[in-house]
């Protein structure tokens, strides 16, 4: 049985540490299906240390949900959780920490393999929200 990967890009309201701001901080902006929908568990071991055979260290292991998910978020995760118990692995890394991260000569990270598109959207949006105010939160099936 495979494992596949689900999640969505949130960013952080910029005005959210006001003290008139009276919204949730952040928001589900971009589910990460269109981005990417492929299988790569050299991918999966790198970022998040799923399926992690190899040993590598892992970007962003074993987190859980942020405690301040989006409700969006939250709902479909434990939606999905609640209907298929091979549901795991929930997690999340910041724009700030993956451009932090070493991820050089990763092929399963490169050209081609369709993270170049996640790195390039958080990157945009991190223009607007900084690197702290942008991340993936992922879980996997």
């Amino acid at each position: 049985m495979g494992t596949d990967i689900y999640g969505a890009i949130e960013v952080r309201h910029p005005c959210a540490d006001q003290d008139w701001w009276e919204w949730p901080a952040w928001q589900r902006l971009m589910d990460l299906s269109p981005l990417y929908d492929d299988r790569d568990y050299s991918a999966f071991a790198v970022l998040f240390g799923v399926r992690n055979s190899a040993g590598y260290s892992p970007v962003a292991a074993g987190r859980g949900l942020p405690a301040d998910v989006s409700a969006e978020l939250r709902e479909e995760f434990e939606r999905v959780q609640g209907i298929d118990s091979a549901v795991h692995g929930a997690t999340w890394v910041s724009c700030a920490e993956l451009d932090r991260a070493d991820l050089t000569g990763i092929d399963a990270l490169g050209p081609g393999s369709g993270w170049e598109h996640v790195f390039a959207v958080l990157r945009a949006l991190a223009g607007r929200f900084g690197g702290d105010g942008v991340r993936l939160v992922v879980y996997f099936d």
